[in-house]
């Protein structure tokens, strides 16, 4: 008898259970719903980064009233991320420690230099706008030479941090990434500022 009652509670918590599944569901997007909705119980990763971070920003442009759409430029977001891409995966890094700092010699050929170019020298002025870095960036052939270092060259905490992070690590700094890739695609990004 016992048994018979628990499976007769386990059948009525597993029914309710699936009925709040269901019906917890989004509703199904309307005809004006179509941007950044998926299919139920479809997967909801885009499975290629640039390619989400492109879905993301058109949605906060479809998101906005006051997107002004004759400005957008999507494409131009693209060939961003694509020199990111290139910088991220393709540039070589030769680095040496320097008092209270390091010097990165970023290089590569082709596209993956004029990504460097691109993408390093506007950095290295976000970096040095920052408390606790000094930052300076020039050219070389085939890239940029980036020098960071402390700006109290005596903290040994700021300066391991600095080198523990190399070059990628300190492109990573500061919280201008995202807003940045929004204002490139609303068309308000500055034309020679590629970064």
């Amino acid at each position: 008898m016992r048994r018979l009652v628990a499976i007769s509670l386990g059948l009525v918590l597993g029914a309710a259970f699936l009925g709040h599944a269901v019906f917890a569901q989004p509703p199904a997007p309307s005809d004006g719903e179509h941007v950044g909705m998926h299919a139920p119980g479809a997967p909801s990763m885009p499975g290629q980064d640039a390619f989400g971070a492109i879905a993301e920003v058109v949605r906060m442009l479809d998101a906005d009233p006051a997107t002004d759409w004759g400005k957008v430029d999507v494409e131009r977001l693209r060939q961003h991320l694509i020199d990111m891409n290139e910088v991220v995966l393709r540039a070589r890094v030769s680095r040496r420690p320097v008092t209270g700092g390091l010097v990165m010699d970023v290089t590569g050929s082709g596209r993956t230099e004029q990504a460097i170019r691109a993408m390093v020298v506007p950095h290295e002025v976000e970096l040095d706008q920052m408390p606790s870095y000094a930052a300076r960036a020039e050219p070389i052939p085939g890239g940029v030479r980036l020098t960071v270092t402390a700006k109290m060259p005596d903290d040994p905490k700021t300066v391991a941090r600095l080198r523990g992070l190399g070059f990628i690590g300190l492109l990573t700094e500061g919280a201008h990434h995202g807003p940045h890739h929004l204002t490139i695609a609303k068309g308000e990004a500055p034309a020679g500022h590629a970064h």
